[in-house]
């Protein structure tokens, strides 16, 4: 096995597409006499020598330098096979090194491993591509793999080669598109990158796809860590979750965090808490405020704070702003051990142009679509996975299910889920391409889903996929053997639109918009709803929730806000709140500066989060309410015609109707008495009332509750004589007979 002079100059030069058919050590023949060949390329080495550790005493075979810089070669003769070996090389100041070579080692990746890879269906990627701490045979290192089929030349770079591409070409695997090597004596805390030479010569710094740590920019690298490490103590906490499969109608009151500035750290220069520092605190808060679940803002790594995390770079780590991925294992596991849950913003619609991230990976538009009418987003200024293809949808669906397996979420929210589902999303005719049947509908993006959502199911029971959808395709939160999407759970965006358009009104012009609070019905039953006040609507100068409330003075904006939540924790659906809104912030959500808990010693803010508080534990201990939320049975409008009194009413209650609850919401701004006709007689105890003093209301309510009057109204034989104060919303319960 001659080293031709093309070889040698590719190597030289950095662009040999396959180093270990050259380097490392090879059977040969020469001058007919058997024997191995052993090759090197240290390119500060002065000298190299072959040792082999596995003779006794160890034999040496000094190595001949072929060519400048470095390239030594040795022919070994009279030697049937290859053998174990290290190399010695000696360097000019006088230091020598001996060290396994990276060129004498099989594949970490097997072909089973690359076919289901090519074919879209190997589950657990993660575990193979990127980089992963190896014993091979005793020796200890990190082997990386990297998808670049289009590449003409991979190389892994770091601090351990200063970041030289031309020390550590991998190999291609076959027609895989996949490319790997294993480098002995490193280990965690590496940084590194991979270097791609694309076909025309042109050279680029990728970070890896499947990295699970990266250092902050400007430099993004990534860096080998174990995510597997952590001392996991939730299992009880599990075992809970996955009883719980399949029932989806249980108490879900879900707190929206940022976890940048929930809160911050004002005597450390402003710095936000960390991974560890932050959920002890969150535990605590949440559980005082009711909530089942904590949803965190997309936590994969990101380079650009602005995006808020939605403009991922790096989709299997934890971002490292907050700690390591050890320290977010930390979170999760502390907050199962308080009884909270864990659900991840997951953000598979789109990623950034960062030219070190995905974006034409291995100088070919790999994981997004070449034309731009269908790689490109129009709102984001980012690109468009291309589902279809099978190696991208496989690192998106193992995605989804890594963060369940090394993390033990128990959810995702899958983040923009309409510009998923159609072609035509955000884009004017001329602009788009229609599918094979000529229709707007993505039907690659809709099978991934579909994949994605039956997959996280099989593997992991009691985990819930959440979509933020906001058109009417049908299904979204149907089992997909029945056609749907196979989401658990859909975000109202409706409700939300709605409400928010009503209470934006000032009360004397309410009875003209009096269907925003009623049309909702005609949809609530064809989907899994959760009801949404989402970090979204606090942004982007449309003012935060107290500031949407119709009226002048804070105090009127507070009462509007605390009949508004009660009136939408008593409508049936699950219920999502964004960090701040729950105490009534009066300015929009800054990502970088802490909410504004200070206004908290002021009624109206204090009263707003006291109420949202009890909202909650009303919720989440009575079934009627939490395990009644998608159950058409369990409503029914007592008033919903009588706009100019700016009044609904409605019953919550259960299929037999023994457990009843009316809701009796006054958005108007002055004080009635008010006939309500109710199905039972006796007594109706006043439960909750945004009006009372508590809560910074004046305190009008009805004593405690009110019994029936012998009046037929509503098409009910008795009716309740009640008061309702301006701006209020009160919840009475049927105590029984009087």
């Amino acid at each position: 096995m001659i080293l031709s002079k093309a070889d040698l100059a590719a190597l030289l030069e950095a662009r040999h597409a396959s180093p270990h058919s050259v380097l490392g050590m090879h059977p040969t023949v020469r001058r007919k006499v058997r024997g191995v060949v052993a090759r090197a390329l240290l390119r500060d080495a002065v000298t190299c020598e072959v040792v082999d550790v596995g003779a006794t005493p160890p034999r040496t075979f000094p190595m001949d330098r072929i060519a400048n810089p470095g390239m030594f070669e040795v022919f070994i003769p009279k030697q049937p096979d290859v053998f174990r070996y290290q190399l010695r090389a000696g360097y000019a100041n006088g230091e020598f090194r001996q060290f396994y070579d990276p060129y004498c080692f099989l594949p970490t990746l097997g072909p089973q491993d690359l076919y289901l890879f090519n074919e879209g269906n190997e589950h657990r990627i993660y575990e193979k591509l990127g980089a992963h701490v190896r014993d091979l045979g005793g020796v200890i290192g990190v082997s990386f793999a990297v998808w670049a089929p289009a590449a003409a030349r991979v190389s892994v770079v770091g601090n351990f080669n200063h970041w030289d591409g031309r020390l550590h070409p991998m190999r291609p695997l076959g027609s895989s598109g996949v490319w790997e090597l294993f480098i002995p004596g490193l280990g965690e805390g590496e940084l590194y990158k991979y270097e791609i030479r694309d076909q025309r010569g042109h050279v680029r710094l990728k970070t890896d796809p499947y990295g699970t740590y990266f250092e902050g920019p400007p430099n993004n690298a990534a860096i080998v860590f174990d995510p597997r490490k952590f001392a996991w103590t939730d299992s009880a906490w599990l075992e809970r979750r996955q009883g719980q499969a399949g029932k989806l109608d249980r108490p879900m009151s879900i707190y929206e965090v940022h976890l940048g500035s929930w809160k911050r750290m004002p005597e450390d220069a402003d710095r936000p808490l960390s991974y560890r520092e932050i959920a002890p605190q969150l535990a605590d808060y949440a559980l005082e405020m009711g909530f089942t679940h904590i949803e965190v803002m997309p936590l994969a790594e990101h380079p650009f704070d602005g995006s808020w995390g939605y403009q991922v770079s790096g989709f299997y780590a934890p971002t490292h702003r907050y700690g390591t991925p050890e320290d977010f294992a930390w979170f999760v596991n502390h907050l199962h051990e308080r009884g909270l849950g864990v659900i991840l913003d997951w953000v598979p619609a789109h990623f950034p142009r960062d030219s070190f991230a995905l974006a034409e990976f291995d100088g070919t538009h790999l994981y997004e679509h070449a034309d731009p009418r269908q790689g490109a987003h129009m709102d984001w200024g980012t690109l468009i996975f291309n589902y279809g293809r099978n190696e991208v949808r496989c690192f998106l669906i193992a995605n989804a299910l890594a963060w369940m397996d090394r993390y033990h979420l128990d959810g995702l929210r899958v983040d923009a889920v309409a510009s998923m589902l159609y072609l035509d999303y955000s884009r004017k005719e001329g602009q788009w391409v229609p599918n094979r049947f000529g229709g707007r509908e993505n039907l690659e993006a809709i099978d991934f889903l579909r994949r994605v959502n039956d997959l996280v199911h099989t593997y992991y029971p009691g985990v819930v996929m959440i979509a933020e959808e906001s058109t009417s395709f049908a299904g979204v939160s149907r089992p997909t053997k029945d056609g749907g999407l196979g989401f658990d759970y859909k975000w109202n965006m409706g409700l939300m639109n709605d409400t928010l358009r009503y209470f934006a009104k000032e009360p004397v012009v309410r009875r003209h918009h009096h269907s925003d609070l009623t049309f909702g019905m005609l949809y609530q039953y064809s989907e899994n709803f959760v009801t949404v006040f989402s970090h979204d609507e606090v942004v982007h100068g449309k003012a935060s929730m107290l500031f949407k409330m119709g009226a002048w003075h804070i105090p009127e904006k507070a009462a509007n806000l605390r009949a508004l939540y009660a009136h939408v924790w008593m409508w049936p659906g699950k219920k999502l709140l964004f960090m701040g809104s729950e105490f009534a912030q009066s300015r929009e959500w800054a990502h970088e500066g802490s909410l504004d808990w200070h206004l908290c010693q002021y009624l109206d803010h204090e009263g707003v989060r006291l109420l949202v508080r009890d909202l909650n534990r009303l919720y989440t201990s009575d079934p009627v309410l939490g395990e009644n939320d998608f159950n058409s049975r369990g409503f029914r409008w007592l008033s919903c015609h009588d706009a100019d009194a700016n009044v609904i009413a409605y019953l919550r209650s259960d299929a037999e109707e023994t457990s009843l609850y009316v809701v009796t919401c006054h958005f108007g701004g002055a004080q009635r008495e008010y006939l309500l006709g109710v199905p039972r007689q006796g007594h109706w105890k006043e439960i909750l009332n945004t009006n009372s003093e508590f809560y910074g209301g004046s305190g009008v309510g009805n004593h405690g509750g009110r019994t029936t009057e012998d009046i037929e109204r509503d098409g009910f034989g008795q009716s309740l004589r009640v008061t309702l104060p301006p701006l209020t919303t009160i919840v009475f319960k049927w105590s029984g007979k009087a």
